[in-house]
């Protein structure tokens, strides 16, 4: 069984340490899993008075509508989560129904100040209770951008992390065939 992951970073700096975190989750995807990644870039503050959806939030949505799983890179700003992560859940859940998110398995990481990015993520997961999204309980990845894990261009070089993220991929694959059974 081949399982398409969608991975969303909520930071977009290239050079990021949540972009490292995909980065090596897309490199390292196990067997059957395939990782693409959103770009967020040029996705405008959800706005219900917009007659028509801009192309990027187009593309979006069906990047969204065709992943049977959602990876979520997630910073903490100001213990929360970042604006460009929980905008684009935002447009998400507009969607008639809310079909695009509606029983999706979920994997939450993320790489920020001394406490990772805990605090962020327990706010990620109450927003995964309303969307119906099914986050992974464990392993949780968080990880200290500030820790030597990564090098000066975002990448994760740590193995302890490392060996976190491929057992959180694991786990995803087999939270998604949990579900689809």
């Amino acid at each position: 069984m081949s399982i398409n992951v969608l991975a969303i970073c909520g930071s977009l700096r290239a050079k990021s340490t949540n972009r490292g975190l995909v980065r090596y989750a897309q490199a390292h995807a196990p067997e059957g899993m395939k990782i693409h990644v959103a770009d967020l870039m040029e996705i405008p503050f959800y706005n219900a008075d917009l007659a028509e959806k801009p192309e990027s939030v187009q593309l979006l949505l069906q990047q969204i509508g065709q992943a049977d799983a959602l990876l979520l890179a997630c910073p903490e700003y100001n213990y929360s989560i970042a604006p460009a992560l929980k905008n684009a859940l935002d447009w998400a859940s507009r969607e008639a129904d809310n079909h695009l998110l509606t029983g999706k398995a979920v994997a939450i990481m993320g790489s920020g100040g001394g406490m990772g990015t805990s605090r962020a993520q327990y706010h990620l997961r109450q927003v995964c209770v309303f969307l119906n999204l099914y986050p992974l309980n464990q392993p949780e990845v968080f990880s200290n951008a500030f820790s030597g894990s990564y090098d000066n261009n975002g990448d994760l070089i740590d193995e302890r992390i490392q060996g976190l993220v491929s057992k959180q991929l694991d786990a995803l694959l087999s939270w998604h065939q949990q579900l689809n059974r």
